[in-house]
């Protein structure tokens, strides 16, 4: 082997390090300030132009690099006299409301399907009754039932709805569990969305009401093999409901309606 040859292949050997952008290396900085504390919650940050001298960069990387702190939920932008950009930490909601945001797009481009998303509540739901039966702390029970309407007069549809995801919500809060919280809501989310576009006689209202008070009489006792039986019984009940409502949405988009 030539000379020549063995050098070629020696560089092309060379191992290759991807060069950060400068604006990514700035929001690296001000992220690091902003989780240690030294730029507390709430505290306005310099100005770009401050920014820009002390960090020995661009008014423009610094722009780019304050954006992306603000898509990551670490500051929010406001103009006017009182204007600038200030320290926010992401809550529990801001993540959640981000997440479900990008699972309805892939839902809408048909990126997942809808036995993945009943199948990720499956996995993260029947654990989490059985979650909240032991650690279900005091006015847990109180705060599910009041979530649960009285079998008296027919609400609108959209207010049975709301009763629904507020109590899938507070079994989820009963279980202490902030990521538990940002994971499932947004996935609940995404099927009651579908499940909300169809018609749905008040018989399968009640049903629910039915499921949602077996849970919660499973939670009050504190058995969690009942409270998690309970609510794998009433997501397989669902699931017929699912898949009319999934295939609607389908023919409908496919006909132009």
């Amino acid at each position: 082997m030539t000379d020549g040859r063995r050098e070629r292949r020696d560089e092309q050997r060379l191992p290759l390090r991807r060069v950060r952008k400068g604006y990514e290396q700035v929001a690296d900085q001000l992220r690091e300030l902003i989780v240690t504390g030294e730029l507390p919650q709430g505290g306005r940050l310099p100005t770009e132009t401050v920014l820009a001298r002390d960090l020995g960069v661009s008014r423009t990387t610094v722009r780019e690099a304050l954006r992306l702190l603000a898509a990551q939920g670490l500051i929010r932008t406001s103009k006017g006299q009182t204007g600038g950009s200030y320290v926010t930490l992401p809550t529990v909601d801001h993540i959640s409301e981000s997440l479900s945001s990008n699972i309805t797009l892939l839902v809408d481009a048909r990126d997942l399907t809808l036995d993945e998303l009943i199948e990720v509540r499956v996995l993260l739901e029947v654990p989490a009754a059985r979650l909240a039966a032991r650690r279900r702390h005091e006015g847990d029970v109180e705060r599910l039932r009041e979530t649960i309407p009285p079998d008296r007069p027919a609400l609108d549809t959209q207010a049975e709805f709301v009763h629904n995801r507020d109590f899938h919500a507070t079994l989820i809060e009963c279980c202490d569990n902030r990521l538990l919280q940002i994971a499932a809501q947004p996935v609940f989310s995404a099927l009651q969305t579908s499940l909300s576009r169809s018609g749905l006689p008040r018989v399968f209202h009640r049903s629910i009401h039915a499921h949602h008070a077996r849970i919660v009489a499973a939670v009050e006792v504190g058995d969690e093999d009942a409270a998690g039986a309970e609510m794998e019984d009433h997501l397989t009940f669902l699931v017929p409901y699912y898949e009319k409502a999934w295939k609607a949405t389908r023919l409908s988009v496919a006909s132009g309606r």
